[in-house]
This record gives C-alpha cells, sequence and structure tokens, in this order.
C-alpha cells in the first residue's frame, strides 16, 4: 500500500474520465483500459489501490480533471478557516481569502476542486462495481464482495463531502454512457440514505481482523466508524451509538497509554508518539489506528503529488526571523496559511503569557498531556548557530510574530521534516485519519443525542484519562463541551467544518469566536456554492444555485 505503483494511479485516473466525473466523458484505447485492466482479481487489486490513491490527494492539490496543481494552498484549509479554531494570519495566501471573509463564489477555486476530487473518486468506485458485476475471473470467491465493498466504501466517503458541503447533489451510481447534460440535484437525505446503504455493505464484506490486511487496507471498523457519523448526520442517534460500540467493543483497538516506537525512550508522551514519524500504524504498536492513510518519502510513484500539505498549514515560518534556520525538529518548512485561535490555544487556571505581557485563555486543563509542550510548541529558542548573539535564546511569541505568522503556538502533529530536504512542500507522515479516540467522541455524541448526558460523559471521561485530566459530570457534559473536546483531541485531524455542519453549531460558534466572521456569516454560508462550471455545463436542465449565491 505505501509503494503505489504509477500504473494503479493511471487506471484510476482513466477510470473517471471514463465514468461521471465533472460531466466529461472519453472513449479509453489503451492497454490499460478497464475492459483490459478488470478481468482478474489482480486487476481489481489494481483498481482499489488507485481508490485509496485518490482518497490520500485529498490533501494535497487536486487540480483541473484530475491533475494536481501547486498554485496555492490544498483545500483542507478552506474547511478549517471559516470555523472555530484558526485564522488566516498574516502570512495570507489568496487562495484562502475567499474562505476567510466569506466571499467565497462559484468561480472560486476550491468550491471547484473539492467537487472534482469527490466525482472523481466516485467515478472510478462506480466503475469498479459494474465491472465487478462482469467478471467470472476471481482469485477466491470472497473476491467479488470484498472489492465491491471498498468501492461502495469509497464512493460512500465522497458523498460525504459532496452533502457537507453543497447539500443537493446529483447521486450516480453508473458509468453514464451516452454523455449526458440533464443532471439533477438529488435531495441530501436521499444522497445520505445511499452513503448508509454503501456502508452497511461495506461493514458486512470487509475484513474483520486488522492484523490480516495489507497496512492502510480497510477493515470493517473504519466502515463503521463512518456509518457512526453518517448516523449522526441523520440524527438516528440509536443507530450511531451501536455503530460506534461495535468499533469500541470489538476488542481490536485499544487508546494509546504507554510510550511505544522508535522514539519512546526520547522526551515525549503517549499522545505526541502518535505523531511521530512511522509510528501511526499497527505494525509500529499503534493499537488506536483504525485507518491510516499511507504516505511515504521516496516511494516508487510518490514524488511531490504524494504529500500531506496539512504541515505547510499550522506550522509557522519561524524561519523568516532572523537567528531561525530550517529545522527538522521545529516542524520543517510551514507556511503558515492558518495559525490558531487565541482563545482555545491556551491553558486554564495559569498565567500563559502571550510573550507580549498579556495573558493567554484557553480550554487545556492544567496537565492535559494534550497541551504538553511535546504536541504544542510554546517555546522557541533560536537555533542558527551563523546568529551568535541569539543562538540558544528563547524567542518569545508576541501578536506581531502570531499575526504575521512567523511564530504562533504550533501544533506539532503535524511536523515534519528531513534534514536532506528541509525545503519540502509537504509531510510524507502517514495520516491517521480514522482512530479510535475520536469513535469515543462519536459515542458521547450519539449519546447527548438521546439525552443521556451520563452516557456522554462517560465515552469522553475515556479519552481524557488517557490526557490525564479530570473527569467532567454528566452536569457539565453538553454538545459545546463536546465541541471543545475534540479540539483538545482532534484539532487538526478533524474536518472541523464537518463537525460544526452536522452538529447544527457553525453559525453559533463562529459568532461567537471568529472575530472576522461573526458578523458577516449568514445562514446560506453553512454549504458552499455550486461549481459554475458544473451549472455552465448542464445545458439541457437548469441546475440550481444554493441559495444566498
Amino acid at each position: 500500500m505505501k509503494q503505489i505503483k504509477i500504473y494503479c494511479a493511471a487506471v484510476a485516473v482513466m477510470a473517471a474520465f471514463s465514468s461521471c466525473s465533472s460531466f466529461l466523458e472519453e472513449d479509453l484505447k489503451s492497454s490499460l483500459a478497464p475492459d483490459n485492466t478488470y478481468t482478474s482479481s489482480m486487476g481489481f487489486e489494481t483498481g482499489t489501490t488507485g481508490l485509496y490513491s485518490i482518497a490520500r490527494s485529498e490533501y494535497n492539490t487536486w487540480g483541473e480533471s484530475g491533475a494536481y496543481i501547486h498554485n496555492g494552498a490544498c483545500p483542507y484549509e478552506a474547511l478549517q478557516i471559516g470555523t472555530d479554531i484558526c485564522d488566516q494570519n498574516g502570512a495570507k495566501d489568496g487562495s484562502l481569502t475567499p474562505f476567510a471573509n466569506l466571499t467565497m463564489n462559484s468561480s472560486t477555486q476550491f468550491v471547484k476542486t473539492y467537487w472534482q476530487w469527490a466525482y472523481n473518486l466516485i467515478a472510478s468506485a462506480n466503475e469498479i462495481l459494474e465491472y465487478s458485476e462482469k467478471n467470472t475471473n476471481w482469485d477466491y470467491p470472497t473476491d467479488k464482495a470484498l472489492y465491491q465493498a471498498e468501492a461502495r466504501f469509497f464512493r460512500a466517503y465522497a458523498y460525504r463531502t459532496l452533502i457537507y458541503l453543497y447539500g443537493d447533489v446529483p447521486y450516480v451510481e453508473t458509468i453514464q454512457k451516452p454523455f449526458i447534460l440533464n443532471f439533477t440535484r438529488t435531495p441530501k437525505d436521499e444522497v445520505l440514505g445511499h452513503i448508509i446503504d454503501d456502508l452497511t455493505f461495506a461493514t458486512e464484506n470487509l475484513p474483520e481482523n486488522p492484523d490480516n490486511v495489507k497496512t492502510g487496507k480497510l477493515t470493517r471498523w473504519a466502515a463503521y466508524h463512518l456509518l457512526s457519523e453518517m448516523y449522526l448526520l441523520k440524527k438516528d442517534y440509536s443507530d450511531a451509538r451501536t455503530c460506534a460500540k461495535k468499533v469500541i467493543d470489538c476488542g481490536y483497538f485499544s487508546l494509546v497509554k504507554e510510550r511505544y516506537g522508535a522514539a519512546k525512550s526520547e522526551p515525549g508522551d503517549a499522545f505526541s508518539d502518535m505523531f511521530i514519524e512511522n509510528n501511526q500504524n499497527r505494525s509500529a504498536g499503534n493499537t488506536e489506528s483504525i485507518w491510516v492513510m499511507q504516505f511515504q518519502y521516496n516511494t516508487v510513484g510518490g514524488g511531490t503529488n504524494s504529500d500531506d500539505w496539512t504541515r505547510r498549514a499550522w506550522n509557522p515560518q519561524y524561519f523568516n526571523i532572523s537567528g531561525f534556520a530550517l529545522a527538522d525538529s521545529l516542524g520543517g518548512r510551514g507556511l503558515a496559511q492558518i495559525s490558531p485561535m487565541k482563545w482555545w490555544i491556551g491553558t486554564k487556571n495559569t498565567n500563559a503569557t502571550d510573550g507580549n505581557g498579556g495573558t493567554i485563555d484557553g480550554i487545556f486543563d492544567d496537565g492535559d498531556m494534550r497541551n504538553s509542550n511535546y504536541n504544542i510548541k510554546r517555546n522557541w529558542y533560536y537555533n542558527n548557530p551563523d546568529e551568535a548573539t541569539t543562538f540558544g535564546k528563547k524567542c518569545n511569541i508576541t501578536d506581531a510574530t502570531w499575526s504575521t505568522g512567523q511564530l504562533f503556538p504550533a501544533i506539532t502533529k503535524f511536523f515534519f521534516g528531513k534534514s536532506e530536504n528541509l525545503a519540502l512542500t509537504g509531510s510524507y507522515k502517514d495520516r491517521m485519519k480514522f482512530r479510535l479516540a475520536e469513535t469515543y467522541l462519536l459515542l458521547a455524541e450519539a449519546c447527548l443525542g438521546e439525552g443521556d448526558a451520563q452516557g456522554a460523559a462517560d465515552a469522553v471521561n475515556v479519552v481524557r484519562r488517557r490526557a490525564k485530566v479530570a473527569d467532567v459530570t454528566a452536569d457539565k457534559m453538553d454538545l459545546d463541551f463536546l465541541l471543545d473536546e475534540r479540539i483538545r483531541e482532534l484539532v487538526g485531524e478533524e474536518c472541523r467544518r464537518f463537525t460544526l455542519v452536522r452538529t447544527g453549531k457553525l453559525i453559533e460558534r463562529v459568532k461567537k469566536y471568529n472575530i472576522v466572521q461573526k458578523d458577516i456569516i449568514k445562514e446560506h454560508h453553512v454549504l458552499w456554492p455550486i461549481p459554475q462550471t458544473i451549472i455552465d455545463s448542464n445545458r439541457d436542465v437548469e441546475f440550481p444555485q444554493n441559495e444566498g449565491y
């Protein structure tokens, strides 16, 4: 899974072009065309490997017609910036500005690229599903259901993104031939029903034992985790609770509570160990990971298109301050496209300073492991030996360094650097997409939906005890506490926009915490506009724009 061959990616891309992605269609005539590829189990293994590759590209930039573009921030930041956790600071990336000041429209770059990414993944999955019904040459009797389960998981995963961002979207489950120009928008609730059907099939047909699959491959527990989230979106709290409990009680996963991995004898803690390179997978001793996206430095089929650009987003541009030099120990080369808001990243009940004579309040209790300097770097020391007057001395974080993106408290889970190439654009560290701590928080959300505050507190306290902080009592356990807990545990990992949309808290939390947007956000901003290219291409029938755009 780590060494994705170039031809695997090629199959995935061609699958998209021969199906209904971005409303384009071509008749492919090559040795890697689907008619020649999907004729054996090995061919379907190749095709589904391509699905993992497309899904992974969510964390770099997916551009025109499935091609990669590197002319701005990756879309990931756009899903964080218009929420309650981060600002666009003085390092301003122009491609993010429309999401920071709510001026995005139907022609905004990432409004289009997320749509293209999702439908490319859907088209590739649909092609695998269609050809799997034709194929009779399987190595094992269970292969057909297995590859269909992987394809249906990824189709559901893509539609999840689409309904969160755009609401009603065309639901396509077959290869569209002949070419059509009259797509209609399927109601969101209907699409959600299809997502749940796909994930239910995946829970029944993906492998059970995570120790018996290749690293990075899906198991039924990943499907149950995502299914729990989708039931929450549907407000079916009973089924959401059941699915989360299936993952928690399956016996294969447990929270990481002890040091592990190659760096376990170095300074750190159990939480920081999970984010050290090569510590994300079960093979490294990580018992918490449910699904890990595979990125790796210098692999066949790799290169700059296979990295995770999250590091670029969250890490400061410390190297632009005289006295600093690029260093892997300082997180490598960040671009500070976004920076954490001060309201949450401080420490409660302490005199934490902002380096400018003021104090920073926050949401972390004293002693919270997730707030340790191993996990949020607040103390920065000049590291350039050529600058003798400052070398080794502390550089304070100030309002000026924070607002310009040069220095602020940095989330170390995204640190990545290679001493031989410190100018790397992104990170090649494997990414935990689903982990058990979030499953507990999904369970808590389901309990709150059912009015069971004690059950929610019990679920959250499992996560808090690992962090070495006091339990929350049922009388303090509400949705806002849970959303704060998701920041403490999952900041930068979760798609914050999706979480706030799902819980119905986007508008309220933005008005409370987002200084830039609090007076301008409107109800229609819960959804993004439909890309103009899609509206213009659908010539045979009107394709309505979302309200407010």
